[in-house]
């Protein structure tokens, strides 16, 4: 560690809290935690209250359906949305993009490239960040399939994806959707390493290797300001997303209040072999993230759409949208980008098909 580091861990430990700042830090977080508690209890009878009472809806009704989904809806999925978020932003706080390039500097392919999927996920991306990840990756000699299961990993296996599905439809499905992504990351980082696809990397990406820096070891954190990375999060991301949040869920009440069963299962359901192909051919042009997506997903589910339709819908929304793709041209040459989507997209086709045949 440098001087240099050295002062600024110093000067870290020097500002951490007394013992009593200690327990009222971890007083206030617990009350926290018991308010969230508690407010998530109340969002059942408060959405049944204001759906018959103030509003005077029948919720047998298409629209009193609609509106009760909606009032529902909302106030759970923000609530898991603010512990899921702030939760994220302390986890990340330990996984720095440059401990996560240092992590897998020097690691063999095969194991590089399911390391680099596990820590996608744990990692902070978004289509704006696919640039300075992807050089700092190749700076250190990361080999370009691994680099791109990190890509596909990152944004396709959402955490907050992750915890919304588990909040909302269990373990199982969280699982599934955790296991089939990581599967895709894998997989398609490794065949496309094994392509020989480097000369459809920009030529100036390989030549900043040479101009780049180590960078230093950053000290440790307190806990205190991991928990202000916790709530900048909160702010930042639950800052930007609730429109899309409501948006989608607003989609997704006109679904559960207004769309027939019959017509959704006969559309996305497991009978035709076309509705994964259509699934994925309509996520790849919309742009959301996976808190806009989940409800619309939730009401599709149960509407009577298949598992796996819904999975592939819902993957390629997330995993293969159109601004990531424009974003990545300043690195990839059109080739490598058209390769890249086309074999993510031939695994998410195999992963709805399959869990539509065995489920």
């Amino acid at each position: 560690m440098s001087a240099h580091a050295r002062e600024l861990a110093a000067s870290a430990r020097a500002v951490a809290p007394p013992p009593r700042g200690r327990a009222r830090l971890y007083g206030a977080l617990g009350g926290a935690l018991v308010l969230w508690y508690a407010l998530y209890r109340l969002i059942e009878p408060g959405a049944e209250l204001v759906t018959r009472r103030l509003l005077r809806l029948d919720p047998t009704t298409h629209l009193g359906s609609a509106v009760a989904f909606f009032l529902f809806e909302v106030p759970k999925v923000l609530l898991l949305l603010v512990l899921v978020v702030f939760a994220v932003g302390v986890v990340r706080s330990y996984f720095t993009p440059e401990r996560t390039r240092a992590i897998l500097s020097g690691r063999r392919e095969s194991a590089g490239n399911v390391l680099a999927a596990l820590l996608g996920v744990v990692t902070p991306f978004c289509s704006c960040s696919a640039v300075p990840l992807f050089l700092g990756f190749v700076e250190v000699g990361i080999p370009l399939g691994v680099t791109l299961s990190f890509l596909v990993s990152a944004p396709m296996v959402n955490e907050v994806a992750l915890v919304l599905l588990f909040g909302l439809f269990g373990w199982k499905v969280a699982a599934l959707y955790l296991a089939t992504g990581l599967l895709v990351a894998v997989v398609s980082g490794f065949i496309l390493g094994r392509l020989g696809l480097e000369r459809w990397v920009e030529p100036w990406v390989y030549e900043s290797m040479a101009a780049a820096a180590p960078a230093e070891d950053a000290p440790p954190l307190p806990f205190a300001e991991r928990l202000d990375q916790g709530l900048t999060a909160v702010r930042e991301v639950v800052g930007k997303v609730w429109p899309y949040v409501v948006a989608g869920i607003a989609v997704g009440a006109g679904v559960h209040g207004y769309v027939p069963t019959g017509l959704m299962a006969g559309v996305l359901g497991k009978g035709a072999w076309w509705s994964v192909p259509l699934a994925v051919v309509l996520g790849v042009p919309m742009y959301s993230n996976a808190a806009g997506i989940i409800p619309v997903v939730q009401a599709l589910l149960e509407k009577g759409a298949a598992l796996g339709t819904v999975l592939a819908f819902m993957m390629a929304v997330i995993g293969l949208s159109a601004p990531e793709a424009i974003i990545l041209r300043k690195v990839l040459r059109p080739p490598l980008i058209a390769t890249f989507f086309g074999v993510v997209a031939g695994g998410i086709l195999l992963v709805g098909w399959l869990f539509n045949a065995v489920l």
